[in-house]
């Protein structure tokens, strides 16, 4: 397995999820600290530093995998950024950079491991968002949900091309899930929890998800059980976009 964006979040408790059943996962991720702390979790996580943005990454990530584990049944696309900021005042530096990291990035890993996902029959997982499923407009977050609307075309498009492969292409779009990505983003400790507890009354459910909910659907849709479904983008989000 191969988790970009494995040292935290949704990303981490995926890589935890596929370790404890016993898959060998290579978590990948530009810094190192955060990349050891996820495989300090269990003995089947290993690491790889990679700004996944970077010329040749996907090549030398897949490679790794491949020297490390001998094989490659699972691609999980879950390293993302996000910054807001409204129209009249993008910066052209830091959307290339958005635009690079959501959804540039996870077209050319894929591409990187098409071979070797080819050899076992094995499935890609791009980490989307349930807000992209919607006709909403998200004030002052356009380059983020366009990325996202981006990377749901891609699990269509390329469920339908690599079918002949034998490899499947499915989405878990996430909902308002508490991975502490507010503070990463520029948010104090107490503006993000105050938008966590804003959110969650209009969430059907009541709450906002753990990344360990969102992982278990990475890791299900992942499953040789799940192997007619190809294409599909699944909403984790408490209800949320029903509303």
């Amino acid at each position: 397995m191969i988790i970009t964006g494995g040292g935290t979040g949704i990303g981490r408790a995926t890589a935890l999820g596929f370790a404890e059943r016993g898959d060998r996962v290579l978590v990948v991720g530009r810094t190192a600290a955060t990349l050891e702390e996820s495989v300090a979790r269990h003995e089947n996580i290993r690491s790889f530093v990679a700004d996944v943005t970077a010329p040749g990454a996907g090549e030398r990530l897949v490679e790794a995998a491949l020297r490390t584990f001998g094989r490659l049944d699972v691609l999980v696309n879950n390293a993302a950024t996000g910054s807001f900021a409204p129209l009249a005042k993008l910066d052209r530096a830091a959307v290339e950079r958005q635009l690079a990291t959501d959804l540039v990035a996870p077209a050319f890993v894929a591409q990187a491991a098409l071979d070797a996902l080819e050899e076992t029959g094995g499935t890609i997982v791009n980490v989307s968002t349930a807000a992209s499923l919607t006709t909403q407009g998200f004030r002052d977050n356009a380059v983020y949900m366009a990325a996202k609307a981006g990377l749901n075309q891609f699990t269509r498009s390329w469920a339908v091309e690599l079918a002949p492969r034998g490899i499947r292409v499915v989405s878990v779009a996430p909902g308002v899930t508490d991975t502490g990505i507010g503070q990463r983003v520029g948010m104090s400790d107490d503006q993000y929890q105050g938008f966590l507890e804003q959110i969650s009354q209009r969430i059907p459910v009541g709450r906002v998800a753990t990344p360990e909910e969102v992982a278990w659907w990475i890791t299900t849709l992942a499953e040789p059980g799940g192997s007619y479904m190809t294409g599909a983008i699944v909403p984790v989000d408490g209800g949320l976009t029903l509303t």
